[in-house]
């Protein structure tokens, strides 16, 4: 059975209304101005927030190893070395100095929270080490690895503590196993070469993407 000649337009005007009123729809959220960067507050909070999540794993730290404790987490580099597998990973990497900084606080008894007024956290390029590092590399059998390397930075995290950072053109299947074979070759190169009144824990490997590759002790 036919539909009445009449119904045929009102339905077809219905659906091309709802049509255009979708189409106004999607449209409108293509046009959308882009969200705001995270403002100077954001930031603020997001260093508070990694000192906060460092002093909680510090007082655990303390109950769990006493006095000893300090001794392990400070001097010898503890708090540190756990600030590159400390959870959750978006509040330890927002300042891991902040974060490293409420560890060690934490871990020491009868101390109370002194939480950073600003970011803990400084990067500082290096190439006068990346050419040094290379220099040496191509006088001892390791020029390949060292060519990988593209960028060094110190992250610094703190007054003392700080890491070694390399940039690498590491990719592929092979990538962390070129990744821990130019780890081997700096590490040898560095031989607890810290300066005089700071000490590098930790040597990072980072990819073109600038994920992380593999880690290793200073």
């Amino acid at each position: 059975m036919n539909a009445p000649t009449r119904a045929r337009p009102f339905g077809l005007t219905a659906a091309t209304a709802l049509l255009g009123l979708l189409t106004l729809s999607r449209g409108s959220g293509s046009g959308a101005k882009p969200e705001p960067a995270p403002s100077r507050a954001d930031a603020e909070r997001g260093y508070a927030s990694a000192y906060e999540a460092g002093w909680r794993t510090g007082r655990r730290l303390f109950a769990d190893g006493g006095k000893g404790a300090a001794v392990r987490e400070v001097v010898w580099g503890g708090c540190v070395r756990r600030s590159l597998t400390a959870e959750p990973r978006d509040v330890v990497e927002t300042d891991r100095g902040a974060w490293v900084r409420g560890c060690e606080q934490a871990v020491q008894s009868g101390t109370e929270p002194h939480p950073p007024v600003r970011p803990v956290t400084r990067r500082e390029s290096d190439p006068g080490l990346l050419a040094r590092f290379r220099t040496w590399a191509a006088a001892h059998g390791g020029e390949q690895p060292a060519q990988e390397v593209r960028r060094v930075v110190l992250v610094h995290l703190g007054d003392r503590d700080y890491d070694v950072e390399l940039t690498t053109t590491c990719t592929g299947r092979s990538a962390q196993a070129d990744a821990k074979r130019l780890a081997g070759t700096f590490a040898t190169w560095w031989d607890g070469d810290d300066g005089d009144d700071s000490t590098a824990w930790n040597l990072i490997l980072l990819g073109p993407d600038g994920k992380r590759l593999t880690t290793r002790n200073l």
